[in-house]
């Protein structure tokens, strides 16, 4: 005998049906969760544990004292590894905009061993944090050494290359770029300015270019949501060919 759906699936399959039907739209606010508690006759525990459905499955984002809206549908990011930045998929109606605050501070904590600078060194970061229409989509945390540190890099823009060629304009040329790749659940501070559930994995990759002298010009964290991301690496190998005198 099959089982019957739980009243959480059932209105997370309401809500979900609403939404890819139209009726409810991207950005749109749903009812506070009292009044939709209230529409469906349910405590507002198991609202609450049908909208967590919806969270995981970032159709719903939460912003706090605001209530539940409908996430915009989600933008691909394909990361290209050696030293390239993250790639999204071609412009659509809603293109994404990137919110960028450049703060200068000293080394500090893993900063200290990233960068192979001294404690209290000076540093400049680059927090960029992405967005498709008012969700956030992506984040990364980029440190140069202040020397290497552009001083007009503008407060938003449409790309990450903005930030790349301000950075590239000052540093050496690049000898090597070291990067590691891991998936973890997200820190609560990566969740919650991300407004995804800590329950979903994000790909964290960890990024250090150095240059021919062997000093580190950049260290970059990027937190790409496991729910849009992927990364490609490609190796060309050297081949040669024979001549006729080998």
């Amino acid at each position: 005998m099959p089982s019957v759906p739980s009243r959480r699936h059932a209105i997370a399959d309401d809500i979900r049906n609403k939404i890819s039907t139209g009726r409810i739209k991207a950005g749109e606010r749903l009812l506070s969760e009292a009044e939709l508690a209230s529409g469906y006759e349910v405590s507002t525990a198991t609202l609450r544990g049908a909208l967590a459905f919806l969270h995981r499955e970032g159709l719903v984002e939460k912003i706090h004292g605001k209530g539940n809206f409908v996430r915009y549908p989600l933008r691909r990011i394909t990361y290209i590894g050696g030293g390239r930045s993250p790639r999204t998929e071609p412009p659509s109606d809603s293109p994404l905009h990137v919110s960028i605050h450049t703060a200068n501070l000293r080394a500090h904590g893993q900063l200290i061993g990233l960068l192979g600078v001294s404690a209290n060194s000076p540093l400049t970061e680059f927090l960029c944090l992405s967005y498709k229409g008012q969700s956030p989509h992506s984040l990364a945390c980029i440190y140069v050494p202040r020397d290497l540190a552009p001083t007009e890099v503008p407060a938003e823009t449409h790309c990450y290359e903005v930030v790349k060629s301000k950075l590239e304009e000052l540093r050496p040329p690049l000898a090597e770029v070291r990067e590691r790749v891991i998936a973890r659940p997200p820190t609560p501070e990566e969740a919650a300015t991300l407004r995804i559930s800590s329950a979903m994995a994000v790909l964290a990759i960890t990024r250090v270019a150095s240059d021919r002298t062997g000093r580190v010009v950049e260290a970059a964290l990027l937190v790409l949501p496991g729910d849009r991301a992927d990364a490609l690496f490609t190796t060309h190998h050297m081949t040669h060919e024979r001549t006729s005198g080998e």
